[in-house]
Parts: structure tokens; sequence; C-alpha cells
């Protein structure tokens, strides 16, 4: 699926570059897997080739559907659910984050940001919003080519208006 020197996302850790496939000899089986170096933080991950759909490594977004990642930010919530409690809210945008769709990372990102528009945000929830915001941006910036700084001001500029 992958060869060396594509992009990856995996989720949670952000977009990766597969470095190399490697043979391991584990318990007498053979298997091969990625190295896989995270951009953000240069942390290597091997993934174990046959476990690429449960761990849900994936290409990176395609460009075309870029333009819809923008347009879930911009809709507006018609409620927002500061009524859940934190700890369940936490629960879910973690799950969210954890599947590795860009989309359900940049609905935790939206509301949070919704919620920051009515109170100061707890140190857990800015925490998960700088890493949905870090994990989007990133993505976003090398699907489509662009500088970090242009895609995190086009972000901003969605939630200031």
């Amino acid at each position: 699926m992958f060869k060396v020197g594509d992009m990856a996302v995996y989720p949670s850790q952000g977009v990766g570059i597969v470095e190399a496939i490697e043979s391991r000899d584990i318990g007498g089986s053979v298997n091969n897997f990625y190295v896989l170096r995270i951009v953000d933080n240069d942390m290597t991950i091997m993934i174990p080739v046959n476990n690429v759909a449960q761990v849900g490594l994936r290409t990176l977004i395609d460009r075309g559907r870029i333009s819809s990642v923008y347009k879930l930010l911009e809709e507006k919530l018609s409620e927002i659910p500061a009524t859940i409690s934190w700890s369940r809210r936490q629960r879910e945008y973690n799950d969210k984050i954890k599947s590795g769709d860009l989309f359900e990372v940049a609905e935790v990102l939206r509301e949070l940001y919704m919620i920051k528009e009515g109170k100061e945000l707890s140190y857990g929830e800015k925490k998960v919003l700088e890493l949905a915001r870090r994990l989007l941006v990133k993505e976003l910036a090398l699907a489509q080519g662009q500088a970090e700084d242009m895609v995190v001001k086009r972000v901003e500029n969605i939630f200031i208006n």
C-alpha cells in the first residue's frame, strides 16, 4: 500500500514519512513493517504491514476533499454541547482524534472553538484543541503544498468571524 518516501497519516500522531519497509523475525515468523517518521516530532513508529487498517494508517487527504474540511469548519452548530460533562466530551473528542479521520478532527476543533467563544477553556480542553489544530493544520498544509502559517490563518479566520 505504501512505499518508501510516501506520506501517511497515523491517527493521533499526525503525518509521517515512510522511511523504510523492514522485515523482522518475531516468534519464528517474518513480518514486514513500515518505519514511519512523524514529521512534527521525529518520532519513529513501526507499523506491521498487516495491521495498517487496524491502526488507521492512511494516505493524506485528497486535494479534492480539502474544501469540504473547510466547509465543515465553517458550519455553525445549532447547539454547543457545553451541558455534557467535560470528561464525557473529552472521551468523545479523543475517540474522534484516534479515528484518524480528518473530518472528525475538524469537528473536534470546530466544537472547541465554539465553546471557547462562550467561556474560558479548561487546561484539558486547551490541550485537545491544540492537538486537533496541529493535526489538521499539518495535514492540510502538506496536502495543499502550502505553508502551515497560511493554513493557520485561514482556520483562525473561520472562527474569528
